[in-house]
């Protein structure tokens, strides 16, 4: 894993030549880069923000095959929630609809939805990216918390080649790829059929999911100036569950094993892009055209709720004192238009739409000193008019220390549930305020003379206001904004060291404290959390072993019981997975992984178990 501490990160995807949105502007070939940087790339050490990068590699050795694992092996992240099928991801403390999850620089859910990341697998990702603290000012609404933008594989040659793996069900995938001079083209698909376990824990039937998908992506370079790009994608999924009927007596028997719960959810992305200009020149421009929609019902309902994010940009990267490639003085210009609509079974078709306006800058000040200010007006056809803005620095002391901070304002809109929702036991609110979180943080980066470690700690502040909670009235709950604000604070470490070429250590470790109006903690927010990992490698790097340990304490929750709702804290845990893979010949590799290695029983909300130990083994080939 490499997070803010790394001052050097090379470019280890080829991606279309054309940007999508801002997060796949590949085509500003910088040397060392972070894609995910704002408006446009940047090196690594200028980037004054907190942030962490999971790459394919990493991936692959330590066993993860879902992006839910894969977050969780980041600092400043923490991945809980009702199960799997209901697992959110937080940043920094924030709600699950405060992080805004973009697959290829495109929203991964429609109507600014929350993203469940259940049944994502890690099959066709290349990185993953995370951005800490107020992104707005570059990404807009949802953008609160922070950003995950999920890179997926281009077309990087010509070929084929897929992977099986099987265990508690199968999880497989497939792919050709073709390019050409001036063009590529890849195409994806795959199923995981995950048997799952019993919610419950009370010895019923296993609450398994599946999931299909499909992808396409594609490139092509036009003229010298004039090139083109495409991304298209779909996902299918069906999860069952256990439900809460609100008769539980204790923390052991809240939920009800049920073999016809369950949802459908369904994903569709399409996004055009293109761009004019070369890196010698002093103005590129780039226009994007996307749409997602995306779709989900209970077993129960007829009718699935809908919800649709259509969006359209333009950008202008201007190189102030040389080309974009080279300057040291750059402002990008955004202007992007965005039409959202939702139907539901309990709402008929309702339309926002908003329209806005942004500008960043970018400069070295310095030799070793590097600033990124970036500004952002919305005007939304609902709601007030809104100023976002994000400023950060980076500051190199000498070959060994790096400093950097940044600050910055953001919005998010009150999500499509919380205002039209109805339900027997919940009623949405059409008049709630958008939530404003306010941020700060200082970061300090330290690399070893040796070269062979890496070390980053940062420290943050925030506040929320107009906080989104919900009201019991004695028969159903109503979504209401909170007078008062709700504060959290916390620190964030990384660090990885090389022992040396055949062993690796690596750790993260995230302290929370999530606090109430009142001063009570905030539930389903740990604070601690602790990951170690460590990665042996053979002499031939064939054989690779990998062990993980992640730690969690101080996390509150509220059970629903018979008698009224109880707030409590949490029993603390550790868990143990370990993976191998041996490379059999250069394009063959048999993979194997045992999670939840002692198979301790935990649980992230109160009576959802978690999954018992399960072995998995499988070969992946490309040709």
């Amino acid at each position: 894993m490499r997070s803010s501490s790394l001052s050097v990160l090379t470019l280890s995807l080829v991606l279309p030549a054309v940007s999508v949105p801002a997060f796949a502007q590949t085509e500003t070939a910088l040397d060392p880069v972070v894609l995910s940087g704002g408006l446009a790339p940047i090196r690594a050490a200028d980037y004054g923000r907190a942030f962490s990068i999971l790459t394919a590699e990493e991936i692959e050795k330590r066993g993860i095959t879902n992006v839910q694992d894969a977050l969780r092996a980041l600092p400043g992240v923490s991945v809980n929630g009702a199960g799997r099928e209901m697992g959110q991801v937080r940043i920094r403390g924030g709600e699950g609809d405060h992080t805004l999850v973009l697959i290829d620089g495109v929203p991964a859910a429609g109507g600014s939805r929350e993203y469940m990341f259940a049944g994502l697998e890690t099959n066709n990702i290349e990185r993953i990216e995370v951005l800490r603290g107020p992104q707005s000012a570059f990404f807009g609404s949802n953008a609160s918390s922070g950003v995950i933008n999920i890179i997926t594989r281009k077309a990087e040659g010509t070929g084929y080649g897929g992977q099986l793996e099987l265990g508690n069900g199968h999880n497989a995938s497939v792919y050709t790829q073709a390019r050409g001079k001036n063009s590529g083209l890849r195409l994806s698909f795959g199923e995981l059929k995950d048997n799952g376990h019993d919610l419950s824990g009370s010895n019923g039937e296993k609450d398994g999911m599946s999931r299909q998908w499909a992808q396409l992506s594609g490139d092509w370079q036009a003229t010298e100036r004039l090139s083109f790009s495409v991304l298209a994608r779909w996902a299918d999924e069906v999860h069952e569950n256990d439900p809460e009927p609100g008769t539980g007596t204790n923390f052991t028997n809240i939920l009800r094993d049920d073999p016809d719960a369950g949802s459908f959810r369904q994903e569709h992305a399409l996004t055009f892009g293109a761009r004019f200009g070369r890196n010698e020149e002093r103005i590129v421009h780039h226009l994007s055209v996307s749409n997602v929609i995306s779709k989900s019902r209970w077993y129960t309902n007829i009718v699935a709720d809908r919800a649709e994010t259509k969006s359209l940009k333009y950008r202008a990267e201007i190189g102030l004192d040389g080309n974009v490639a080279s300057a040291g003085h750059v402002i990008n210009l955004l202007a992007e238009r965005q039409l959202e609509n939702f139907v539901g079974a309990y709402q008929s078709l309702t339309k926002r739409q908003q329209s806005s306006f942004a500008a960043e800058y970018r400069g070295d000040l310095q030799d070793n000193l590097s600033v990124q200010v970036g500004l952002r007006h919305d005007l939304h056809t609902v709601y007030d008019n809104f100023t976002s803005w994000n400023i950060a620095a980076s500051y190199q002391v000498n070959d060994q220390i790096r400093l950097h901070s940044s600050a910055g304002r953001a919005r998010v809109l009150p999500t499509w549930g919380e205002l039209y929702s109805v339900s027997t036991s919940f009623v949405g609110n059409p008049n709630l305020k958008p939530e404003i979180n306010n941020s700060i943080d200082l970061g300090l980066e330290f690399s070893t003379t040796d070269g062979r470690g890496v070390f980053d700690i940062t420290l943050f502040k925030e506040e929320l206001r107009n906080e989104i909670y919900s009201v019991w009235n004695g028969s159903s709950s109503t979504p209401t904004n909170r007078s008062a604000p709700s504060k959290r604070q916390g620190v964030e470490f990384s660090g990885t060291w090389a022992a040396h070429d055949q062993l690796t250590f690596g750790a993260n470790y995230t302290w929370l404290d999530a606090q109430e109006w009142n001063g009570r903690p905030e539930t389903r927010r740990p604070r601690h959390e602790l990951g170690l990992n460590a990665t042996w490698a053979s002499q031939d790097s064939r054989l690779t072993l990998n062990g993980n340990l992640r730690l969690v304490s101080g996390n509150w929750d509220t059970a629903w019981l018979s008698t009224g709702s109880v707030t409590a804290k949490m029993p603390s845990y550790a868990v143990v997975n370990v993976a191998a893979n041996y490379r059999l010949r250069d394009n063959i590799t048999l993979t194997g992984r045992v999670n939840n290695l002692f198979d301790k029983d935990y649980a992230d909300a109160w009576d959802y178990k978690s999954p018992e130990r399960n072995i998995w083994v499988g070969v992946k080939a490309d040709f």
